[in-house]
Formats: C-alpha cells, sequence, structure tokens
C-alpha cells in the first residue's frame, strides 16, 4: 500500500478525536490564571485530516496567545518581585516545604495524563505509547528529584568543623531562571529544566517551544495551585518577541533552554554581564555509530534503526551517522534497508506504528535538499521509497555512500535521513568525531573486549557517553547527561540538575564560646531555615 493512499485514509478513534478547537487564551502570571485577548496565531498539526471539500489539510487545533516584550517584562517582574534578590518567601523557605509545593503540582499534573497525552500526539506526532512514557517518565523523573533533593539535603544537614572554624554548607538558589524547552520531548526536557529550577528555590519565566505549546495549557491550573505566586510564570510567543527582552534586561541569573547552539548563542549575547549569567544547555548533536567488523550484525542492525529512527530521528540523541566497516558494509546495508522496511508508518494512535508525519513544516523541504545535495556529490538512497513525501510525512532514506563533501556528513539532519559510510581504519570514524562540532555520544558495536578498549580510553576524551552495542540514549535520567564543544553546557540528571541550578554556600564562625551559644540557640529553637539539623524523612 502507498504512501499516500494510507494517509488518505485517515480515521481518527473516538478515543483520540482532535481536541475541541478554540482559543487557547490563558496564561500565567504571577500566581494568577490570566486571559488574553490580543493577537493570536493558529495551531495546525502535522496530522492531515478532510476538510468539508474532502482534501486533506493540516487539523486545526486551536490559537494561542502571540506575546510581546510588556508581557514578557511583568512575567520577569514578578518573578524577581517573588525572588527579591534571595529574600523572597521561595528562596528562604525550607527544603521540605519546597517539596510538599512540588509533590502537589505532581499529584495535580498526574490528573491531566489523557489530555496531554492526545496533544502529545496531534501536535508533534509522537506516537501513543512514545506520548505515554513521555508523560510517565516526566512523572516519574518529578519524583526522583523530589527524593534526591531529600538525600541531598540530608548531607547537608550538619555543622562542621575544621581549622576551628564551624560551617554548615548548602545549595542555594541563584535567581531567576528564564526556561525555554525544545519541541520534541516538550513536557519531558522541559521539566528536566524546570522542576529542578523550581525545587531549588528559584523562580521562573517559562516560554514553551514553537511546537508542542497547547499540551502546557491543560498545566496552567496545576501551576497556579501548587506553588506560590510569582514562582512560575508561563508566556505564549515567539523567542525573539518574549525571551530577547528578558535577556537583554540582565534582570535574570540562569539561561535554561535546550535547542539549537545558535539560538543560546544569540540569546546569551543580548545579556549585559556575561559573566553573571549561568547557562544550562542542552544543545545538537551529530552522534555516530561505528560498527566493527567482529560485531553481532543483528544486534547492531537493530539498535542503529532504533537509534536512527526513534522518534523519525528527532532527538538529539539520535544516531546521526552511521560507519561501517568495509568489510561488512554490504551485508549491514542489505539487513538495515530490510529491517527499515518492516517499520509501519502512519497516524500517532496506530497500533505498532513507528514512523509518523513531522511537526516542523519545512522539514519535509529540508530532507529533500539534504538529500538532493547527497545524490548530486556521489550518495545513492539505497532502500526502497526512500525520501518518499507525502504532506508532513516522510518516508526514512538511506544514503550510501557518504563523504565529506555533503551536507548531511556535518549537518544535524534531526529527521528520517540516515548517511552511512564505509570506513577501512577505524581511525577514519575517530578523526570525524575529533574534527567534528559536537561531542554529546557515540555507540560502539563489537564482540571484542580487546578491540573496544582502546577506542573506550579514546573517545571518552571526545563524547561525554559511550554506548557500547546500544544505541545512544539519554536515560535512565539518573546517569549525566551532557555533551562537550557545541552540544551542551552543564549536566542534567536528576541529581546533577539539582547543582546545575544551585550554588554552594555556607554559614561559617569561629569556634568560641560565644559563637557555640549563638549556634545552638538557633538551631535547639529552630530560628532559621538555612542554620538547621533537621532530617527529611
Amino acid at each position: 500500500m502507498s504512501i499516500q493512499t494510507i494517509f488518505n485514509d485517515t480515521k481518527v478513534p473516538e478515543a483520540y478525536q482532535v481536541p475541541l478547537k478554540k482559543k487557547y487564551d490563558s496564561y500565567l502570571l504571577n500566581g494568577e490564571i490570566k486571559k488574553w485577548s490580543g493577537k493570536t496565531a493558529p495551531v495546525y498539526s502535522p496530522v492531515y485530516t478532510p476538510d468539508e471539500q474532502g482534501d486533506l489539510q493540516p487539523t486545526f487545533l486551536g490559537s494561542l496567545p502571540v506575546m510581546g516584550e510588556k508581557e514578557a517584562m511583568a512575567a520577569l517582574d514578578a518573578a524577581n518581585e517573588a525572588f527579591s534578590n534571595g529574600t523572597g518567601s521561595w528562596p528562604t523557605m525550607r527544603v521540605e516545604e519546597r517539596i510538599k509545593c512540588v509533590e502537589n503540582f505532581a499529584s495535580l499534573m498526574v490528573l491531566k495524563r489523557e489530555e496531554v497525552v492526545n496533544f502529545i500526539m496531534w501536535e508533534i506526532g509522537k506516537t501513543l505509547p512514545d506520548a505515554q512514557k513521555e508523560f510517565d517518565r516526566t512523572v516519574e523523573y518529578i519524583y526522583d528529584t523530589i527524593e534526591e533533593l531529600k538525600e541531598l539535603d540530608r548531607n547537608s544537614a550538619r555543622i562542621q568543623l575544621h581549622s576551628n572554624v564551624y560551617a554548615q554548607v548548602r545549595r542555594g538558589p541563584l535567581g531567576v531562571v528564564l526556561c525555554l524547552g525544545p519541541y520534541n520531548y516538550p513536557l519531558n526536557e522541559t521539566f528536566c529544566l524546570l522542576i529542578p529550577a523550581l525545587i531549588m528555590g528559584n523562580t521562573t519565566v517559562f516560554k514553551p517551544a514553537k511546537y508542542g505549546v497547547i499540551l502546557i495549557t491543560p498545566l496552567l491550573d496545576a501551576f497556579a495551585e501548587a506553588f506560590p505566586k510569582g514562582v512560575v510564570n508561563i508566556l505564549f510567543g515567539r523567542g525573539r518577541e518574549v525571551a530577547t527582552p528578558i535577556v537583554k534586561s540582565g534582570r535574570m541569573e540562569v539561561l535554561a533552554l535546550i535547542g539549537n547552539s545558535k539560538s543560546a548563542n544569540a540569546l546569551q549575547s543580548h545579556h549585559p554581564k556575561k559573566n553573571r549569567l549561568r547557562l544550562v544547555l542542552g544543545l545538537e548533536a551529530k552522534n555516530p555509530a561505528i560498527v566493527l567488523p567482529d560485531t553481532d550484525l543483528d544486534l547492531a542492525v537493530e539498535e542503529c534503526v532504533l537509534g536512527s529512527l526513534s522518534y523519525n530521528g528527532q532527538r538529539c540523541t539520535a544516531l546521526k551517522m552511521l560507519f561501517i566497516h568495509e568489510d561488512i558494509i554490504e551485508e549491514f546495508n542489505s539487513r538495515f534497508v530490510a529491517r527499515i522496511k518492516e517499520l509501519k508508518y502512519g497516524l500517532p494512535w496506530e497500533p505498532g506504528v513507528k514512523l509518523t508525519p513531522l511537526p516542523e513544516p519545512g522539514k519535509p523541504k529540508y530532507i529533500k535538499e539534504l538529500i538532493d545535495d547527497a545524490v548530486s556529490k556521489g550518495a545513492e538512497i539505497i532502500n526502497e521509497g526512500g525520501g518518499e513525501t507525502f504532506n508532513s510525512f516522510v518516508y526514512p532514506a538511506v544514503l550510501y555512500p557518504v563523504n565529506e563533501t555533503m551536507n548531511v556528513y556535518h549537518e544535524e539532519q534531526f529527521g528520517p535521513v540516515i548517511p552511512v559510510i564505509s570506513f577501512k581504519d577505524v581511525q577514519e570514524p575517530i578523526d570525524s568525531i575529533v574534527n567534528s562540532n559536537y561531542g554529546q555520544q557515540v555507540s560502539l558495536f563489537s564482540k571484542n573486549p580487546d578491540t573496544l578498549a582502546p577506542l573506550i580510553d579514546s573517545l571518552v576524551n571526545q563524547v561525554c557517553r559511550v554506548n557500547i552495542n546500544s544505541q545512544c540514549q539519554r536515560g535512565p535520567d539518573v546517569f549525566p547527561f551532557v555533551g562537550r564543544k557545541d552540544s551542551a553546557v552543564s549536566t542534567l540528571s536528576v541529581r546533577a540538575a539539582l547543582r546545575s541550578f544551585s550554588i554552594r554556600t555556607l554559614v561559617a564562625c569561629k569556634n568560641n564560646d560565644l559563637n557555640k551559644n549563638i549556634l545552638n540557640d538557633i538551631l535547639d529553637q529552630n530560628k532559621s531555615n538555612f542554620v538547621s539539623t533537621n532530617y527529611i524523612l
């Protein structure tokens, strides 16, 4: 059956009907859900459905506010007032009280699971199981973050004596955080920034990504109910109009962004005191797989298919280059394209579907440009139907042989096009990694420890995660998620994120009777939220 036939037969199950078309005109400012009466922008789904004439069109989902500098400054004022130079109730609150707020939010969030999951499918074309997994993983991340903060606080709940000086060391908040999430994981990766920033005592201004925005709206009430006013402020609009004025003001301390390095560089360049700006950035990557001749070929093929095409390759951790040893290249390519042919494509809610429409309207054109450039320079599309496009859907294209003259060799394609490169000497893919602008992860495929060991020792100093006989990936969330070069700044994981959004600070005094009496009185009477030996259970 052709691609066109499948997508022409669009049938939406009752359980996953498109949400009621409406104006989503609410936003969160200074603890209040406010109504927007200004300019709005339409939101369309990458899922095409028939119009009144029976022609397939992008499905209209509703409209969202297009806010600007005025609203951005109001949100920034609210966040700064709530932080109040570190003296506000939120940054000075006891850790266990902030934890209660986050727990309350999580309990309210789970009530919106079905609604949010449906929006994830409709807005960004993610399959139903992946949309459900994203929601559930996010809730799990919140509770894991709470447990990690409890442990961090327990370890800090003591007075130390060194060199005749008493001190208590804790982690304190940084200030106002501008949080900008990505469209490919608009809930999970956004909350992997937002939740640790909040629970450490920072206040926030949050703007969702360009796509995957409506799915935030069911959670506005939960944010308003769970957190004190001004602690979370949620705006909608273009980054240029909303985020840029906030950075230019210099009245924010942290830029937390998951996106691309061009956007990150442009934004931070506007800050008047760059030395004061803390960066927490998850950026692009060009993660390669290196498949050696002594590999388990069935395993390597399966992991490379998953790594390159999960969510259509729209992940920073996706395998975006496949280096295959020349001794096995023909067999690998044959098995690889055969496995891709087995992948079901269709609409997000269809059982077993793996390949779905792309949310970015310009992505099919960009994919075609990459393919045309590679083909003009000697590559071939080696899988049947590779690159075939119908509306917002692009069937995966496997390109071989790819070389350094082609754009797809250098650019992060972030979509279903897979460059395959043959190599004779393993130094060739190593040199490519060394010379790349990116340094997030690599996947190595071999059954031989003697082959793998020296590669591991070389590559751990080029990338931040070496995966053995498995695809590149972020999880589990307890492991550090970071990158070198243009791939990241700061570290994200359940534990590391708490440190990325805080700073070590301490109270100290000399060991004498006066100071000991003061400390004992503060501790015995629970007079300070910072100087405390209370143990969170």
